[in-house]
């Protein structure tokens, strides 16, 4: 079974404006199911499990696509690792929500959870995810955690789970000077720029395509310091 990942760079479910994807996103996980209904997990940790979050989760996956929707809840203890493996293994789909990246990084470590997840990718089960929830796949991320503790005015590169090979962005829209700049700085040769409101797919961990409700994804190219925006 092909391993995939959807990741999408940002925008508002509550608003449905990533309801295109979401919809590519939904008949995966129907195909996954096969003759029974299709089951989503939606993980929150990035936002501290957010329930407004996740209701708007539900109303897009449950209401308009009529996939049930289920939640991972790790950051106050009200599920333990078992009961949250159980979900996983019942899952078509896993949709991880946007927020603080490290934490949730760290969060996951804590618990256990990053090794399920992977497990579940190489399962077969798809995997998609939203800003934090799309950039953790890759080698490198290019995050706003530090900006959203309120502990620096400037983006960071860190390390991320390395399932995907490379750099990448979210909100590409919002930040293309300083990831630029941030690829000539630190000599990043080739990377993956999303806009809100698109997402990229990645087919046993090769680029298979972009997807678009309104917004564009980008491969950047660094030749020597010229930085080169090939839309995908």
């Amino acid at each position: 079974m092909d391993k995939r990942i959807i990741a999408i760079g940002g925008g508002e479910i509550k608003n449905k404006t990533t309801l295109e994807i979401d919809r590519y996103i939904a008949n995966l996980a129907k195909e996954h199911a096969g003759d029974k209904r299709a089951n989503a997990l939606f993980i929150g940790t990035a936002s501290h499990d957010s329930m407004p979050y996740f209701n708007s989760f539900r109303k897009t996956y449950t209401s308009v696509f009529d996939i049930k929707a289920e939640v991972a809840l790790l950051v106050y203890g009200e599920m333990d690792l078992e009961r949250v493996k159980s979900k996983i293994d019942m899952a078509d789909c896993i949709y991880i929500g946007g927020g603080d990246t490290v934490y949730m990084l760290e969060k996951w470590k804590e618990v256990g959870l990053t090794e399920l997840l992977i497990k579940a990718y190489n399962d077969g089960k798809i995997i998609c995810g939203l800003s934090a929830g799309a950039i953790c796949w890759f080698e490198t991320m290019y995050t706003d955690y530090q900006i959203m503790r309120g502990e620096s005015a400037d983006y960071t590169l860190i390390k991320g789970l390395g399932v995907l090979k490379g750099t990448c962005t979210p909100h590409f829209n919002e930040r293309e000077k300083d990831f630029t700049e941030n690829m000539i700085i630190n000599q990043i040769p080739r990377a993956f720029a999303i806009e809100n409101d698109a997402a990229i797919e990645f087919v046993n961990g090769d680029f298979s395509r972009a997807i678009s409700s309104g917004g564009k994804a980008y491969e950047m190219i660094n030749e020597n310091g010229n930085i080169i925006k090939k839309e995908l």
